[in-house]
């Protein structure tokens, strides 16, 4: 192949990483105006119909490839001089990342996810040595010129938000106060703020992010989330410890829309608020998600560089659909979907998979853990004992393949690990495990509130975070809460009915009896009495009716992603 058909190949590729990302910036740059117009419905739309957009260009950049090459289309030699190519044009190009990503993507469409390797792929980025430079129009500076005060209303003023403010000077008072509360003596005149210009948008509300530096050089986070009160601003909250932010920014949220067209600027500086945060969180934070799993895999080989355990089957109770393992040093796990179900789960591998788009796609409200999807992904085979190599090749023969060197699997999961809520519940302290249990039944009202109805609600299907935040995991049997059909169960027609084998009522496929909860989530006796006293209305169908027929009407309630100690507004009759 001639030198000019390798670069016109590397800029047909370039050319639909821009396509696709300026799709992507189109999606986002409309999220004030959903916010300002009160289109929630609309914001879980654009969330689906954003991520659609990677998937949908590489496809067509691979037709166009394969056009252009014809009986060359799957010529891994022509492919790799296209790299070289393409590494060419993305010297001083402020989108290199998600350009690798891009090409990596494609060049897997074409070879099935086949010959891998550093000469093939980006599997490190050609830029890795390059200074990452900081466009002027990212963040803004304010110092304090008379008062704290005056220094947060300029930077107010600055939004680019066209609605007017409910009441901007108490608002500022009150968040003054706050800090002022929270930081003690810090708080001093020689304050610098530099802001992020462009607000971050999630769900119903906006979120101004920035970092607050003080004169002894020591620096924090400062999230500043924005309500729309009845057609009006209303800030709600201000957040200023580091591990809190990080909840907002964690992975068990949906995706942020900020618009950025140079996201490794962003993602850099966002590190510095961040620093329990790697890069490969942050780009998927911020909806980047396809180079969040670049950026996964990048450190998923640098740990592997790093350590020397050996991959174990993860703690927990043994799933009947997913099998999962896991490094011991390594905070993350891997699924991978068994080639035969136990009989009572009737599931096929296509809707287990299908599930967990929905949950990607989904408001996760806090509640379920993101994944990351990865096809024919290797591992050095002397990291497995031959006790795990059995495991696999025993339950999911069809997707393992193990050689002298290499354990390679066809399809699995990424996803954070957590202490699965079984094994914490064993051992936690009377006060850990009254939050655990009001933990796990939030995350059930709040999932199902949102459109979910988790399914299998064993405690060995949800996680404790680091921050004892309860997370669901386990997606097999998730359903929308307006697919079901919640009862109660009938009185019994005769003492008879109660001692039969069969219930005396009959059963739809997608009934579900919630006071049948009790008889496999109260077993231990402690958990019984929290259960009671925190969450007895899970047992009752008339609430989970009642939450139907709100999503029916499209009232999806607020869930803030930061505590209530946090909002400047409890006091107040502004909610």
């Amino acid at each position: 192949m001639s030198a000019a058909m390798e670069s016109l190949i590397a800029h047909t590729i370039l050319q639909g990483s821009d396509a696709m990302f300026g799709r992507f910036l189109d999606v986002t740059a409309e999220a004030q105006q959903r916010f300002e117009h009160q289109q929630w419905a609309l914001v879980h739309q654009a969330l689906k119909t954003r991520i659609s957009f990677y998937d949908h260009h590489v496809e067509l950049v691979t037709n166009q490839i394969q056009i252009m090459l014809g009986g060359h289309y799957a010529n891994q030699i022509c492919l790799t001089a296209v790299k070289h190519a393409y590494q060419n044009l993305l010297v001083d190009y402020p989108r290199y990342d998600i350009a690798e990503s891009f090409f990596n993507s494609v060049y897997c469409r074409i070879f099935k996810h086949r010959n891998i390797n550093r000469d093939n792929i980006f599997v490190h980025s050609s830029q890795q040595h390059r200074i990452p430079t900081y466009p002027s129009t990212l963040t803004r500076h304010y110092r304090v010129q008379t008062t704290i005060a005056a220094m947060i209303e300029r930077m107010l003023d600055d939004q680019p938000f066209t609605l007017d403010w409910n009441d901007k000077k108490r608002d500022v008072e009150l968040l003054v106060a706050h800090l002022q509360t929270e930081l003690g003596d810090n708080l001093d005149q020689q304050l610098t703020l530099e802001q992020i210009r462009e607000p971050f948008y999630r769900n119903k509300a906006a979120y101004l992010v920035g970092k607050l530096t003080f004169s002894n050089g020591k620096s924090l986070p400062l999230v500043l989330p924005i309500l729309n009160h009845n057609g009006q601003l209303l800030l709600d909250a201000g957040i200023c410890n580091v591990n809190d932010v990080s909840v907002i920014f964690g992975f068990a949220r949906s995706y942020f829309m900020v618009y950025s067209p140079a996201p490794a600027a962003l993602v850099r500086f966002l590190a510095q608020l961040l620093p329990n945060k790697n890069f490969a969180e942050l780009y998927t934070a911020i909806g980047c998600q396809k180079h969040g799993k670049t950026e996964f895999y990048r450190q998923f080989l640098d740990h592997l560089e790093h350590s020397d355990d050996k991959f174990i089957i993860a703690p927990g109770i043994k799933g009947m659909v997913m099998s999962v393992f896991t490094l011991p040093s390594y905070d993350f796990v891997f699924k991978i979907i068994k080639d035969k179900f136990a009989p009572q789960k009737d599931i096929s591998h296509q809707t287990v998979k299908q599930k967990y788009q929905l949950v990607k796609e989904h408001d996760r409200v806090g509640r379920m853990a993101d994944t990351q999807e990865y096809r024919h992904f290797s591992f050095p085979r002397q990291r497995f004992s031959d006790e795990l190599i059995s495991e696999l090749l025993t339950i999911a023969p069809s997707i393992v393949t193990v050689t002298a060197d290499q354990v390679i699997i066809e399809h699995l999961y990424m996803e954070r690990r957590m202490i699965p809520l079984n094994i914490y519940i064993e051992t936690a302290t009377d006060t850990d495990l009254r939050h655990a249990v009001n933990e796990y039944g939030n995350a059930i009202k709040q999932l199902a509130a949102a459109n979910i109805f988790p399914g299998d609600m064993l405690f060995k299907n949800f996680g404790v975070t680091r921050h004892k935040r309860v997370v669901f995991y386990d997606y097999d049997e998730i359903s929308y809460m307006s697919e079901m059909n919640f009862r109660t169960i009938p009185a019994a027609r005769y003492p008879e009915d109660e001692m039969a084998a069969e219930p005396w009522y009959s059963v739809g496929v997608n009934d579900v009896f919630p006071e049948e909860f009790r008889t496999f989530l109260l077993i231990n006796p402690k958990v019984r009495i929290l259960f009671n006293e925190l969450h007895q209305d899970l047992f009752e169908a008339n609430y989970w009716q009642h939450l139907q027929n709100n999503i029916s009407q499209e009232l999806y309630p607020d869930v803030f992603p930061y505590q209530s100690r946090y909002r400047l507004h409890h006091n107040t009759n502004k909610k």
